[in-house]
């Protein structure tokens, strides 16, 4: 069964930094396309970041400049290295990863970039304050 696993959230001042991990198994990160979503309150989930198994990357526009997606693939593990936060990143953070016939079989999915991200992490609050 496919786990992805998120830590590193928490509470920063606007300007600072977070590095969220996002750990799989059952799962390998250099296979498939994966990515980083969020969702404040009252609004819908959006892509942050995907990384396809070719290494490129596409980032939202709000964060381009500020936050990096890399994946250590020996440890299948994903990251999300954010810099320069603003409040209105304040989001629960969720790490995803495309299901493997490409397709939605769970209760969830998004689609983006020609992946269908199936698999998603319980996510991590990141707060940031002014």
């Amino acid at each position: 069964q496919v786990q992805l696993v998120e830590s590193g959230g928490g509470s920063v001042q606007a300007g600072g930094s977070l590095r969220l991990s996002c750990a799989a198994s059952a799962y390998t990160y250099s296979t498939y396309c994966v990515g980083w979503f969020r969702q404040a309150p009252g609004k819908e989930r959006e892509g942050v970041v995907s990384i396809d198994r070719d290494g490129s990357t596409s980032y939202a526009e709000s964060v381009k400049g500020r936050f990096t997606i890399s994946k250590d693939n020996a440890k299948n593990t994903l990251y999300l290295q954010m810099n320069s936060l603003k409040p209105e990143d304040t989001a629960m953070y969720y790490c995803a990863a495309r299901t493997p016939d490409n397709d939605c079989s769970g209760s969830y999915c998004y689609v983006a970039h020609g992946c269908v991200f199936g698999y998603w992490g319980q996510g991590t609050q990141v707060t940031v304050s002014s």
